[in-house]
């Protein structure tokens, strides 16, 4: 075979041993996924404690146990919302709750090419979501606990520990970084640490890993560099380096170990392992092994913000470093070129990451840099190094000290946050970008990156067509939630709402991916529906589109009352003369994007069409389906509609 053939065959290769990895994992994490809407008791082990977007605390419990229910079919884990007024502090990791609560399916995407969480949670191993209104009580103290247990029990003790000695938002910033517990952060200061660019700060990832480890590094290395007897005899780099290596695992295990501080960790023990070995730990070759580790265990992580995120930035300072490399700056006094690193590493990390950042969550936070400047370089030279003091003052209650030094840059980071957050014009949304922005995005530039000569310029190019189609991206023009009880259109005065209240969180994902994440409220109250009643109506260039709520209004219809499409949220058995999206077929279909063609065709495209046939949504028999009305069949749908049943686009 020709030696030309070869880089194709390895791709090939590389290819299917991707595809055969995403299904070894699909495969190994497989557990039941509930599959109706459960309501009774919940008895399950308590093994982790967080904070949902609305505020409320949520217990997640494995070897769950449910009424009147197999344990073949028992999902493996659940998250319950504890809602109203309840104390969950004296619970210990381990032990056996029991609660009444309302348990369901995890939901679909809000919107067909949104989200996907219940692929999420398939990767959790999460088989069902709900909420309680009673007491959780304590069913059972286990009386031998597991490795991770014991490591989720220290965890949380030294979060109440921080928590207690350090009061309000600063513990629990401090609780966060330290032990990945961010169960104790208001929503408030993480909407103002998101809208200055800061958010990364409070997730236990590259940064945390980096800064820990190179401090401990440095540390032992020059500690050891003052003992002759030692420095000559010893190489006190590579112990430093072990040394360093130890407590950045130790820092996983204390931290969740979750996946943005699993690859985290892998990045720094690639770096600290070439120096072990005497090679250069800076390279992009050691960002490349880092990622091909995590996907090799964790295939899902790609279309992760975190991996994506992640890695764009530490690709882009890796490059532009080396690149610094051929300019010779000794000439430059210290601390200018200190200066100059933080500048510039604030710059091109969030210069890298910015793209990702608008698409995953739909905002650009504008004085970022300004926030990462007055910021970050406290990070490294009092928090990390506060905390690492505190830790080895604990055991002679003498942490008080580093704790101490540790608040005081919290406080900060925390009023920089504030500052900033609340300028006029700090924060702007945009959209959400078609799926094949990113792709090319990266694509572009990597090869601009890694291709040397001036062909590499080519993945400018495909940067630009990525920001021209992100630019041609639009939203759909009429949006269906997956329980036919809200409705959104699309006007030039932004999107309409079928209602002020219910369905909210669906509500507030079709705002923010329309880049106007107005309150629910305020987009209820906008023109663009005819509404009688229980009643809304709507014309999109000459189709009519229906919704009706409740069973009243629902039998008070004669067949479609002239409408092209009948949406529901109810089940409906009547034979009626248009397309009928009941709460049966929509809770197969998912949710519903609906949009009329430039020649006059209506298109229906659903979630599960979208999808696909995944094992995460086979469980609720789900519909797979694209519609296409001719503009022909305007007001003869009945006679004549095109369907086409397809598994994925």
């Amino acid at each position: 075979m020709s030696t030309a053939f070869l880089p194709l065959l390895l791709a090939l290769v590389l290819i299917l041993t991707g595809a055969g990895l995403a299904k070894w994992r699909v495969t190994t994490v497989t557990e039941p996924v509930l599959n109706f809407r459960y309501y009774g008791p919940i008895e399950g082990r308590l093994v982790h404690i967080d904070r949902s977007s609305s505020d409320a605390v949520r217990l997640t419990l494995d070897h769950v146990v449910l009424a009147r229910m197999a344990p073949a079919r028992t999902p493996a884990k659940v998250r319950v919302s504890l809602q109203g007024d309840q104390s969950f502090t004296s619970f210990n990791p381990g032990d056996v709750l029991i609660l009444t609560g309302h348990l369901s399916p995890p939901a679909g995407p809000a919107e067909p090419r949104g989200f996907d969480f219940q692929r999420h949670a398939w990767f959790m191993q999460l088989g069902a979501v709900g909420y309680t209104r009673t007491p959780v009580l304590r069913l059972a103290v286990p009386q031998s606990r597991g490795f991770a247990t014991q490591v989720f029990a220290l965890r949380m003790a030294i979060s109440q520990a921080v928590q207690t000695a350090m009061p309000g938002e600063a513990g629990a910033f401090a609780a966060a970084i330290m032990t990945g517990d961010r169960s104790g952060m208001g929503q408030q200061t993480l909407a103002e640490l998101r809208a200055s660019n800061l958010a990364h700060l409070l997730a236990i990832s590259g940064l945390h890993m980096g800064l820990l480890t190179g401090f401990v590094f440095a540390v032992i290395r020059y500690g050891l560099a003052l003992v002759p007897r030692v420095a000559l005899r010893w190489s006190t780099k590579k112990i430093a380096a072990i040394c360093a290596l130890i407590v950045g695992a130790f820092y996983l295990l204390l931290s969740g170990g979750n996946v943005a501080t699993e690859r985290a960790f892998i990045m720094v023990a690639v770096m600290l392992v070439a120096v072990l070995l005497d090679r250069r730990a800076l390279t992009l070759r050691a960002v490349a092994i880092a990622a091909t580790i995590v996907l090799v265990w964790q295939p899902e992580a790609m279309t992760g913000s975190g991996f994506q995120m992640s890695f764009a930035a530490t690709t882009a300072l890796v490059a532009a470093f080396a690149g610094l490399r051929r300019f010779d700056l000794s000439r430059y006094p210290k601390w200018s070129r200190a200066v100059l690193s933080v500048v510039l590493s604030s710059f091109i990390a969030g210069l890298a990451t910015a793209p990702f950042a608008a698409a995953h969550f739909n905002q650009i936070a504008h004085y970022g840099l300004i926030a990462n400047l007055l910021s970050v370089p406290l990070m490294g030279v009092l928090v990390m190094p506060a905390a690492v003091l505190a830790v080895c003052l604990a055991p002679f209650g003498l942490w008080g000290i580093g704790l101490w030094a540790m608040e005081m840059g919290l406080r900060w980071i925390l009023f920089v946050a504030n500052v900033v957050a609340t300028r006029d014009g700090a924060l702007s949304h945009i959209w959400a970008p078609d799926p094949l922005v990113l792709p090319v995005l990266t694509l572009g530039l990597l090869w601009a990156l890694l291709i040397k000569g001036p062909v590499r310029f080519a993945g400018l190019v495909a940067v630009l067509c990525a920001a021209v189609l992100w630019a041609q991206t639009t939203r759909p023009a009429l949006l269906i939630a997956d329980n036919g009880s809200l409705v959104g259109l699309q006007t030039d005065a932004g999107r309409v709402l079928s209602k002020p209240r219910g369905s909210g969180f669906v509500a507030g994902v079709w705002l923010e991916n329309d880049g106007a994440p107005i309150a629910q409220e305020d987009a209820a109250a906008k023109q663009g529906f005819q509404v009688e009643g229980r009643r809304i109506s709507v014309d999109l260039d000459g189709w009519q589109v229906l919704q009706v709520s409740g069973k009243t209004a629902l039998a008070d219809l004669n067949g479609c009352d002239g409408a092209d499409i009948l949406v529901s949220n109810q089940v409906d058995a009547t034979d009626r003369p248009c397309i009928i999206y009941d709460l049966a077929r929509l809770r197969q279909t998912g949710s519903l994007a609906i949009d009329v063609a430039p020649n006059g065709d209506l298109w229906i495209e659903t979630a599960r069409w979208v999808a696909g046939a995944r094992p995460w949504n086979a469980r609720q028999g789900g519909r797979s389906e694209l519609i296409v009305l001719p503009v022909q069949t305007q007001k003869r749908v009945a006679e004549a509609t095109q369907f086409f049943d397809l598994e994925q686009p």
